[in-house]
């Protein structure tokens, strides 16, 4: 396997700045995602590590060698799709072996590379199967398999479940990521859904507008959120955000509820925006008050949807609450995770201690 190395690279369509100078460095044998809204550039730039895009501005390297100028069956990759890609008049085993007849592979190694394929995905009783008589899911494996054959130094994943239904993605999730771990391969993987990236990614490249806004583990991005966007992002339910003013007991928001943050790191008066997760909110006497407006039962959980003061709040509760739309209710949040940022950078602020 290899590494991947992206330097500064740079793509325009027409007029329109698609990827805005982009650095990421990627370690062999390293799952990475990128992960962002639709339209942010994390395809285009997938497209362009495999050659099917052109590259305006920088380099890119794989295993340490320059491949920008390289076609795509020249860089040792290789690339699932969203929609599969198969061969519709083939069967299961001759899509798995196509690529290996096209580069004139001996028949024992064709044979030997598709039944390893077939084994390790669990396609060995569909493999005279056409796409057709395949459920969704085995045709995501298949297309898998297409690419394990081929045993490249990477491989790349362009949002591969977003046909498939959502216990499906789970069940796939986990394949791929079991499939990572046994093969140790580089992995670059595009998804626009935050809980693939989360469960999945050894590091995340959160990109917004053509830009990486901030590259670290799940946890990293989760916990300590570069900035406004990758605190919205990131989790679901997403971050509470809402504006607050520093006073000296803490911050104050638009509605005059208090807020207790420890550390608070700016002046008297200054403008800010304070972000808390769902999760970290709970029922609190001595809290802010708020008006249920929404209850959602999951079984383990119950989330609250309140106006507190005009702001909307969503809260997830562990347990199980007697509260219905319209009832008053009082949260308070962990002054421990509560995350304050620059209410005109979105910068996050790092507590004072």
């Amino acid at each position: 396997m290899a590494t991947v190395e992206i330097q500064d690279v740079a793509k325009s369509f027409g007029s329109t700045q698609i990827i805005r100078g982009v650095s990421i460095d990627i370690r062999d044998g390293e799952f990475v995602v990128l992960v962002g809204p639709s339209g942010c550039g994390k395809s285009t730039l997938l497209r362009m590590v495999a050659g099917l895009e052109g590259i305006d501005a920088g380099e890119i390297r794989i295993g340490g060698r320059r491949v920008n100028g390289l076609l795509p069956k020249d860089r040792d990759i290789a690339m699932v799709f969203q929609n599969y890609a198969l061969y519709p008049h083939l069967t299961v085993a001759d899509n798995l072996a196509f690529s290996l007849k096209l580069r004139h592979a001996p028949q024992q190694e064709i044979e030997e590379r598709v039944a390893r394929a077939a084994k390790i995905l669990g396609l060995e009783p569909l493999l005279t199967r056409l796409p057709k008589q395949l459920s969704g899911g085995q045709r995501q494996r298949v297309a898998m398999g297409r690419a394990i054959v081929r045993d490249p130094q990477v491989f790349l994943f362009d949002e591969p479940l977003s046909n498939l239904d959502a216990k499906l993605r789970v069940a796939m999730r986990a394949e791929i990521r079991e499939l990572h771990q046994r093969l140790k391969a580089t992995t670059v993987y595009v998804t626009h859904d935050q809980i693939e990236a989360m469960t999945m990614a050894d590091k995340i490249v959160a990109m917004h507008d053509g830009i990486v806004e901030q590259v670290g583990t799940p946890l990293d991005l989760f916990d300590r959120p570069r900035n406004v966007f990758v605190a919205a992002f990131i989790g679901s339910p997403s971050m509470n955000l809402l504006p607050v003013k520093v006073n000296g007991k803490g911050v104050v928001d638009n509605a005059g509820n208090h807020w207790t943050v420890p550390g608070v790191p700016a002046a008297s008066g200054q403008a800010l925006t304070l972000g808390v997760r769902p999760e970290h909110l709970r029922l609190d006497a001595e809290g802010v008050q708020a008006r249920v407006l929404v209850v959602e039962s999951t079984g383990s959980e119950t989330h609250l949807i309140v106006d507190a003061g005009g702001t909307k709040l969503t809260c997830v509760l562990r347990e199980r609450v007697g509260v219905r739309p319209g009832d008053q209710v009082r949260l308070g949040a962990d002054s421990a995770h509560v995350h304050l940022f620059r209410a005109d950078s979105g910068e996050r602020l790092e507590p004072l201690h």
